[in-house]
Order: C-alpha cells, then sequence, then structure tokens
C-alpha cells in the first residue's frame, strides 16, 4: 500500500513538472521576426485624441514597450508598477510606451480611473500582430518588449512582470 502511494505521488508530480516545463516551453517569447525592429520603428499608431504617435520619436533612449489591455487582468495588476519604473528611471534616460490592445473608449475611462504619467497609443487589434512580430507567438498579454538606444530588442516578457524584471533592466542604462 505505502510502495503505490509512493508510486502515484511519483506520478503526480511528475505529470506537473512536465505541465509547468510545456507551459514554459508555450509561453517563453520567441525570437523577433526578421524585419520586425524596423517595422516596428516605422509604425504610426493613434493616440488617446486620435493624434498620430510615430514610434520612431522614441528611438535613441531606451524604451520599454507595454502590450496591454483594459479586460486583462494581470495588464491591469502591473500598470501602476510600469508607471512607477516610469517615474523612477525617466531620469536617467528611459522611455515607456503602453500599447493599449484595445479600443478608445475603454482605454479613456480606464486612464481616468488610473492616469498614467507615460504616453499610451492605441494598438487595437493589430497590436496583437505587431507583438507577434516581436516575439510574442502566442498573442498573449500582458507582453513587455524593452529596446536599447539603438533600436534593437534587448528583452521581451510574456506575462506580468515583476520587481526583479524592472530591476534588472533599469541596470542597463
Amino acid at each position: 500500500m505505502m510502495r503505490r502511494r509512493l508510486w502515484m505521488g511519483g506520478v503526480a508530480a511528475g505529470a506537473m513538472a512536465a505541465g509547468a516545463g510545456v507551459a514554459w516551453w508555450r509561453l517563453r517569447p520567441g525570437e523577433p521576426m526578421s524585419g520586425a525592429e524596423a517595422a516596428f520603428w516605422a509604425t504610426e499608431l493613434p493616440g488617446l485624441q486620435g493624434e498620430a504617435v510615430a514610434l520612431k520619436r522614441f528611438l535613441g533612449r531606451p524604451l520599454l514597450v507595454n502590450f496591454w489591455a483594459t479586460w486583462c487582468p494581470p495588464c491591469v495588476e502591473e500598470l501602476p508598477m510600469v508607471n512607477a519604473f516610469y517615474r523612477a528611471n525617466e531620469p536617467a534616460g528611459w522611455q515607456v510606451l503602453g500599447l493599449a490592445v484595445d479600443q478608445a473608449a475603454p482605454v479613456r475611462s480606464f486612464l481616468q480611473r488610473l492616469p498614467l504619467d507615460f504616453p499610451v497609443a492605441l494598438a487595437g487589434l493589430a497590436g496583437t500582430e505587431l507583438g507577434r512580430s516581436l516575439g510574442n507567438a502566442s498573442g498573449g498579454l500582458p507582453f513587455t518588449v524593452v529596446f536599447g538606444a539603438d533600436g534593437t530588442v534587448m528583452h521581451r516578457k510574456l506575462g506580468k512582470l515583476s520587481e526583479s524584471d524592472l530591476s534588472l533592466w533599469a541596470g542597463l542604462v
């Protein structure tokens, strides 16, 4: 009886480890597609008031791009932390850009309740494809990309950010 319990426990532990491994493998960001960086910098998206936001204006300094949506609980949870990162690191040259994979009205309403200090552009559903080109094969949210001052992708993370992610990236400047 004891041997059977040990065997079942081992099988359960193995299944959990295999499941965790598959989840990690499926959710890890892939490499950006060929030409994705150049396409990103050539992109213009609408701002909250309908103005064009040319992404090339962010070239030349490190940039953290956060793909998020109002309907995404982990996105909403991490936004105050991203905002704090921006406030703390903007004097050192960091920029942050929020790309809302959402529609204008819910984003405006959300930002009235939780104002952000960094710019937000409306990526809509096209934001999913933009994220895919930068290595987010599953199209999940939140998705964060860190660009160096030279415009190249330095880091990517699919899923909710942690303080340690942001601390690590802050040291890049």
